[in-house]
């Protein structure tokens, strides 16, 4: 009897529940989808309109519907000035791009930060197979400060601020005038066949920039452009990088860290990764001199270099302007609990392993397990190894020769 008795309460229990759930879900998706048109509040898909004022009517009537709201794009070619899309919404939000975004060539005529944005959405989706065209060319004589002294500000594509559990896939981004896609302060985002292209030529075109960010997965996704396929900030945590080819581009890098005190990056995994001529691989990147600043428990694996500069690289001595002092001052950039596991491919450069740690506060635990690298170039010999301040051990296949 005790047990039936208890079971009935059980059954009561989760029914009540159940309901309680289900009244929580009709909330968002109980009222019927909706589709929010841009052609219907004005926008015309004729390449040279503006439509940046129909496609905000749009976002906010499709961000008010208490459901399921898809704001359509449909194709064509719809220029657009900078604009944000701002939450928070009353229901799910899905973007839909079939047609191609196109910013304008003048820069003057943006945010300096942002093309597109997205502002404090929950549940957000941006899919639908079309492009984002951004115009970079003439932008990009004047958007490299290491070369220009004056050079300028230049707006990301699409960029993401304080945006949750949603999804970005099958989208296409072009010849951005800075980054590609830029999330900050966002946390369970996943971001899957994406293709990301601008010449290799220009500069500060990264493919996917992340800070202050967490749970980010970034899968099934080509980048060739003119900086890091993908760069993790201070405050990145817990991102899963699989199945990207990168090339051409600056490569998978973590930094540049230690501009600022108590920076933080930790839980990294990038695996299935290929690089096809990229000027770096898999790096870390930290200032010096640095403040204090912690990257912990990143895990490479599994990953091929085809004619990479830097295929495995810590470089804890990065500045890329003439006006640095690195040679004199040290890091303070701590750098712990990092493996490298089965990589392999061919090298441009005959050093083909470059671990290049602080003197001050050495890497520790440090694993290189089935390194298979070899120099293809024109300077004849073997591939090499240089390792300074660090703390490890090897396991298995180490070609070059293991350094540490």
């Amino acid at each position: 009897m005790t047990s039936k008795f208890a079971l009935g309460i059980l059954g009561v229990c989760l029914l009540i529940f159940s309901r309680i759930t289900n009244a929580q879900d009709n909330q968002y998706y109980g009222s019927p989808s909706k589709v929010f048109n841009v052609m219907s509040y004005g926008a015309v898909a004729d390449n040279k309109t503006d439509n940046s004022q129909a496609f905000l009517k749009a976002w906010n009537d499709a961000c008010q519907w208490k459901g399921r709201s898809r704001l359509l794009i449909p194709k064509g070619t719809y220029m657009l000035n900078t604009l944000t899309f701002q939450g928070h919404c009353k229901g799910s939000m899905t973007f839909v791009i079939e047609g191609v975004l196109k910013a304008p060539r003048d820069p003057s005529l943006f945010n300096p930060n942002t093309w597109i944005g997205f502002l404090y959405v929950n549940g957000l989706v941006v899919k639908g197979g079309g492009y984002l065209d951004g115009q970079g060319a003439s932008a990009w004589p004047y958007n490299d400060c290491s070369k220009n002294p004056h050079c300028m500000s230049f707006p990301t594509t699409m960029r993401f601020d304080f945006v949750t559990n949603s999804e970005i896939h099958h989208v296409k981004s072009i010849n951005s005038k800075n980054t590609h896609f830029h999330l900050f302060a966002c946390n369970n985002i996943n971001m899957t066949n994406l293709r990301l292209s601008a010449p290799a030529n220009s500069p500060n075109t990264d493919g996917i920039k992340i800070g202050s960010s967490t749970n980010i997965k970034i899968s099934r996704t080509i980048i060739q452009t003119g900086d890091d396929c993908i760069s993790m900030l201070s405050g990145s945590r817990n991102i899963d990088i699989s199945d990207v080819t990168c090339g051409p581009g600056h490569g998978i890098s973590i930094g540049s860290l230690g501009k600022s005190s108590g920076e933080l990056v930790e839980g990294i995994n990038v695996r299935n990764v290929t690089f096809i001529g990229t000027q770096n691989g898999v790096r870390i990147k930290t200032w010096a001199p640095s403040l204090s600043s912690v990257v912990s428990n990143i895990f490479f694996s599994d990953i091929h270099m085809q004619n990479v500069n830097n295929p495995i690289f810590i470089d804890q001595q990065y500045c890329p302007h003439t006006t640095c002092d690195s040679g004199k001052s040290s890091s303070q950039v701590e750098i712990r609990n990092v493996k490298f596991k089965r990589i392999w491919g061919t090298s441009s450069s005959k050093v083909a392993l470059s671990l290049k740690c602080s003197a001050s506060v050495p890497c520790t635990n440090v694993e290189l397990e089935d390194i298979n690298l070899t120099y293809h170039g024109h300077h004849g010999g073997p591939a090499t190894s240089s390792c300074s301040n660090v703390i490890g051990a090897s396991h298995g296949t180490q070609f070059p020769p293991n350094c540490i």
